[in-house]
């Protein structure tokens, strides 16, 4: 079977010299916990990665949707969408993406004196599903906070910072209980779509149909479609659409990503298609709406 480590479309990653990073380390708000790389892969078929000599960082590779699978002392293990794991450091280890279904994943590298501390014991697959406490999207945006400071790390206060962030990001998948008690309003002070919308937000890069929709809260899909636009005026697919769209405003304006690499990134499968639909909802196409949002 075919087999690739990187290279894939739509595949983000950062790395920084080895001397720099050791440089580094003479500052103690880096030495104790800091990147060694980081990046991001869609979908990425035949992606697969062994490593024999004992490798001295820490990983985590969090699956966002498809499957994939790792081995670690001797063991094999399934890994599917909304499941972390951690691999410590020194060990040998190999991962990859399933054939048929393969996997999305952000993933990062990470050393320093307290990186133990953010490694499981237990080297099986960790599973955060969407729900009203999740702090999905929280997570990612955090990931994306880390990612952009890393990428000016040959800043010395840029790579402090993005040291300072892997803290909460790392202990938001460890800590997972504590990440999720976020005091808010109880749900039943939320009307039903309220709850729908936030379920969207945190499924915003999934295909959600009426279906899936309807069956996580329990109702037909012609009874929640009624429920949900009696409250909106809108159907619950054209809202979600309509959430995927605004995603993608942010994306354009506020990173450099590719537009084929936000369509994928939202459950586009075919740029083509993102473009129609951005056009429809906002008026312009994804390429006029970045060159009239970042003119100066």
């Amino acid at each position: 079977m075919k087999k690739i480590k990187e290279g894939f479309k739509g595949e983000r990653s950062i790395s920084l010299p080895e001397e720099l990073l050791q440089a580094y380390c003479e500052e103690p708000l880096i030495n104790n916990l800091y990147v060694r790389k980081i990046g991001y892969f869609p979908k990425v078929k035949f992606h697969y990665v062994q490593k024999t000599n004992k490798c001295d960082y820490a990983m985590l590779i969090y699956c966002t949707e498809g499957k994939g699978w790792y081995s670690i002392y001797g063991q094999k293990h399934q890994i599917t969408a909304n499941q972390f794991i951690i691999i410590p450091a020194g060990t040998d280890y190999a991962f990859g993406a399933d054939a048929d279904d393969p996997w999305t994943i952000y993933w990062l590298q990470f050393r320093g004196q307290l990186s133990r501390s953010f490694v499981p014991a237990k080297a099986s697959p960790v599973t955060i599903l969407p729900d009203a406490h999740s702090r999905l999207q929280d997570r990612i945006k955090l990931f994306e906070e880390i990612y952009s400071r890393f990428s000016m790390g040959y800043i010395k206060e840029y790579m402090m910072y993005a040291s300072m962030c892997l803290y909460p990001f790392l202990a938001s998948f460890v800590y997972l209980n504590a990440y999720q008690h976020f005091t808010v309003r109880s749900q039943k002070e939320y009307p039903f779509s309220s709850k729908v919308i936030y379920y969207m937000q945190e499924n915003i890069e999934r295909n959600l149909n009426l279906d899936q929709l309807a069956g996580y809260f329990k109702y037909s899909p012609s009874h929640f479609s009624m429920l949900f636009q009696k409250e909106t005026g809108i159907s619950p697919i054209n809202f979600f659409i309509n959430l995927k769209i605004q995603k993608a405003c942010e994306y354009i304006e506020l990173t450099n990503l590719k537009l084929n690499e936000i369509a994928n990134r939202l459950g586009f499968e075919e740029p083509a298609y993102f473009s129609r639909v951005f056009t429809k909802v906002m008026g312009l196409s994804p390429s006029v709406y970045r060159k009239h949002e970042t003119e100066v």
